[in-house]
């Protein structure tokens, strides 16, 4: 497992931001920033190391988009045979070179046990999905059978529940109906890789795009922990039955520590990150790493924007020296 002292080392040696012109138009994510190539009808993303939480942009945490890209590039492959996907290539370990689409406007998430923002939703007595949910449930509890709770993708700011007759106002119910089915598809084969590796895959969300063809393809990420909640399945019923936060591998524990030791909750000016944190935060994301696809976790230090570029350059791309 990684040393404390090698993320120390790298706390200022992170990516916040690229400026790689030439590779196309910039758009840029919370995460991700994106490179538009219409022209040869490709995309460059750039994973950076910016870590988010309530839509807002937090500050970085070392090494986290190596994490990141890697284990999505993992998971587009484990599920290749589930869904295509925009995925080609990864010519550095915080770069995807993908498949140009056109984005569908709505997260499909998919949930497995009632819990995050879910839960709170639940204690206020909301129904924001207009799912009608059973009263008595308790945090954590499991559902009887998968749900779906879409939401807006937005640009900037938070991300908002949807109803179903909702989306269908942006997408045709044709299309919408196969994102439901590839995402619930998608879910049952992480499911099965994380039981595996002795986890559950709580939640997660799914994004999808459309081909010039007209191919629904999934895009972004798939299962990070980012984009999906994890517990350790052994410590599971215990805790539940406790009443105890479970054991968690993802970015629930950056929130987690914002609500309960900042109560900040994405209003106002955000909570400097400790150093503390960062390096808890760091471990998570690599322990999770490990556990997920078996494998150790191969620690990339040096100047991250530099190795980049470079590797930009030696796969053909057009990277401005000089950014």
């Amino acid at each position: 497992m990684i040393s404390d002292e090698i993320i120390k080392n790298n706390i200022n040696n992170t990516v916040k931001e690229t400026d790689f012109s030439g590779l196309g138009e910039k758009y840029k994510g919370k995460v991700r920033d994106n490179y538009t190539d219409k022209e040869n009808g490709k995309r460059v993303i750039v994973v950076t190391d910016r870590i988010s939480a309530f839509d807002v942009v937090l500050g970085t945490i070392p090494f986290k988009g190596q994490v990141l890209n890697q284990l999505a590039a993992f998971w587009f492959n484990e599920t290749k045979d589930v869904a295509p996907s925009h995925f080609i290539e990864n010519p550095d370990p915080n770069v995807m070179i993908v498949k140009l689409c056109k984005t569908f406007p709505v997260e499909v998430i998919v949930r497995n046990y009632i819990t995050g923002s879910l839960w709170r939703e639940y204690e206020k007595g909301e129904d924001n999905y207009g799912l009608g949910l059973p009263s008595g449930m308790k945090k954590d509890q499991k559902f009887d059978q998968l749900i779906i709770t879409p939401s807006t993708k937005a640009d900037e700011g938070h991300d908002l529940p949807m109803k179903r007759e909702d989306v269908l106002k942006l997408i045709p119910e044709e299309k919408y109906a196969k994102m439901e089915e590839t995402a619930l598809k998608l879910f049952a084969r992480g499911s099965e890789i994380a039981a595996k590796r002795g986890l559950i895959l709580v939640d997660t969300k799914y994004e999808f795009g459309e081909s010039s063809d007209g191919e629904i393809l999934v895009i972004d990420e798939i299962h990070t922990p980012d984009s999906s909640r994890y517990w350790i399945k052994e410590s599971y019923d215990e805790l539940f039955g406790k009443k105890q936060s479970q054991k968690m591998l993802d970015k629930e524990y950056i929130r987690q520590w914002l609500i309960n030791e900042k109560g900040y909750m994405g209003n106002g000016p955000a909570p400097q990150l400790s150093e503390e944190v960062i390096v808890t935060a760091a471990k998570k994301y690599i322990e999770l790493y490990e556990l997920i696809t078996g494998e150790k976790f191969e620690v990339v230090e040096g100047n991250v924007d530099s190795r980049i570029r470079k590797n930009l350059l030696n796969k053909g791309l057009k990277v401005e020296e000089n950014g």
